[in-house]
């Protein structure tokens, strides 16, 4: 049997002063007793893996090189997590650019990587998603047929998570 995972990802200029709060993110999610799974990128990923040493790591070395090596690595931390029955959690700082929609496989528009390629993907899998926004100001997000909800209390406490239209009705 697979362990649940709770997969990390987010901006790789994500502040210091995020720092904390990432730490927080991944200590209540350990106190779960889920596993961490995180990418290989500076940034969000450097301050999950500080948080959690003993995170599986998706290294884009391991898919080649170049760009297209980082987007291969992102579907392949969408899919463990998927299969362990788990959330993918997304440090943002930016609204998601055009073109970035959920999907099934890893499609994304001139946008072949990055924390809301992976978080679309998370959707079109059916995941559960939540999102940090770290910018000051009102949250920018995608409505990509549902809506985003506040979480108010548990490890996900300040997040927003995606509600999928047809569950919205429920």
């Amino acid at each position: 049997m697979v362990s649940q995972s709770v997969g990390f990802c987010g901006s790789r200029h994500l502040p210091l002063s995020f720092s904390p709060l990432v730490a927080a993110v991944v200590g209540a999610v350990q106190s779960d007793g889920l596993h961490v799974a995180v990418g290989c990128a500076r940034g969000a990923d450097s301050f999950v893996r500080h948080a959690a040493p003993g995170a599986r790591v998706f290294r884009a070395s391991a898919f080649g090189s170049g760009r297209g090596a980082f987007a291969a690595r992102s579907a392949a931390l969408v899919r463990a997590v998927a299969g362990s029955g788990g959330a993918l959690t997304g440090f943002v700082l930016t609204p998601c650019p055009a073109g970035v929609v959920p999907a099934r496989s890893w499609r994304s528009g001139s946008h072949p990587s990055g924390s809301w390629s992976a978080l679309a993907l998370a959707v079109g899998l059916g995941l559960s998603v939540f999102v940090f926004w770290c910018r000051q100001g009102l949250a920018v997000l995608p409505g990509w047929g549902g809506s985003w909800v506040a979480v108010a209390s548990g490890p996900f406490a300040g997040a927003f998570q995606f509600v999928p239209a047809q569950l919205a009705l429920f």
